[in-house]
């Protein structure tokens, strides 16, 4: 007997990349149900070869559904997902609403698995930011080797992680540059096309944008308290694909060649590192694709143990649907829900 899967925020971006996993990856359901607002009710979405006809969330009564995948919004996430996790579902949230609960595990399963364990407190799990997900899976391998102390992380973050809107505001700017029109900034507050922005976020106190605060918060959840990190957040002209450099001190001495081999037998993890002309990989070249890519592997000679790394994914999956179905996949590999209908 297969489960009942819900994609909360089906017409969105994420939500749309996840029925596109799930189908994929052959996940074992017998229903898959599409959910997004009821402004969105009625509207068709592809899950595999069928036509889903979304429903309103409002309506919907989870009592039989096993896995809810929410990709709506932290204010539809903190208002719904407890609402639904009381219904006896579990609820797989993308959103920053639940990532710091205490009650609530934050999971990338080729890091911490383990922790999945923890949602029976809320039956909410949480999904991290799309620049944490890619990061720790490259750390994790290294930090098990070597033992991280600190890390200096700047991102080169695409579009997408801001939306359809951020896409669509890439495409119209970029074209009117081309045809001489009036660039209009809406989604960003500066102009993105042919253009850096390093500002992802709403600026906090100590003049961190909160986005660096999610890597920082996060990456001690997920990984290890006591590492030590600073990033700096950056949105570029680059429609799918987030792109992170990524310099790493050690307790413990650990050489390129070391941390190549470790990172190419490291789950998640995909090495293109050829000290040649186009011997790296870059955002254009991965998207759809499942692996965190690591590239441009070297000492740092300014420190005593440390590495340079370069780290690109696809935003939309291993930052947000793939993850989601991955924790999806690991509940029920761990036998730790089991399907209503069965039961």
């Amino acid at each position: 007997m297969g489960f009942k899967i819900a994609v909360i925020g089906a017409t969105g971006n994420v939500g749309r990349e996840i029925l596109e996993v799930l189908d994929e990856r052959g996940f074992p359901a017998d229903e898959v149900v599409a959910l997004a607002s009821r402004r969105s009710q009625g509207t068709e979405v592809s899950f595999g070869d069928k036509i889903l006809k979304v429903q309103a969330l409002e309506n919907y009564d989870f009592t039989g559904t096993d896995i809810a995948l929410m990709s709506a919004g932290g204010s539809v996430a903190k208002e719904w997902a407890p609402k639904i996790g009381a219904q006896g579902c579990v609820v797989i949230d993308n959103s920053s609403a639940w990532r710091y609960d205490m009650d609530v595990p934050l999971i990338v399963p080729e890091v911490n698995a383990d922790a999945v364990e923890g949602f029976r407190k809320r039956n909410i799990i949480a999904n991290p930011n799309c620049s944490t997900a890619q990061l720790v899976v490259a750390l994790k391998p290294l930090h098990d080797r070597a033992k991280i102390k600190r890390v200096v992380v700047a991102t080169y973050q695409s579009v997408s992680g801001a939306g359809k809107d951020g896409m669509d505001e890439l495409f119209n700017q970029t074209r009117a540059v081309f045809v001489a029109d009036p660039v209009e900034s809406k989604k960003f507050t500066k102009r993105i096309a042919f253009n850096v922005i390093p500002h992802i976020d709403v600026f906090m106190e100590d003049g961190s944008t909160k986005e660096e605060w999610k890597m920082v918060a996060e990456t001690k959840k997920i990984l290890d308290p006591k590492i030590k990190l600073t990033a700096t957040a950056v949105r570029v002209p680059v429609f799918i694909g987030h792109s992170e450099a990524v310099n790493i001190e050690f307790e413990e001495p650990i050489t390129a060649d070391e941390a190549r081999e470790i990172l190419r037998e490291a789950p998640g993890c995909l090495v293109i590192d050829k000290h040649e002309d186009g011997g790296y990989v870059t955002p254009q070249e991965i998207a759809g694709e499942d692996a965190t890519y690591i590239s441009r592997i070297r000492e740092d000679s300014t420190l005593d143990n440390g590495l340079n790394i370069w780290v690109v994914s696809d935003n939309l999956r291993k930052g947000a649907a793939l993850n989601a179905v991955q924790i999806a996949e690991l509940l029920v590999n761990r036998h730790l829900i089991q399907a209503k209908k069965a039961a």
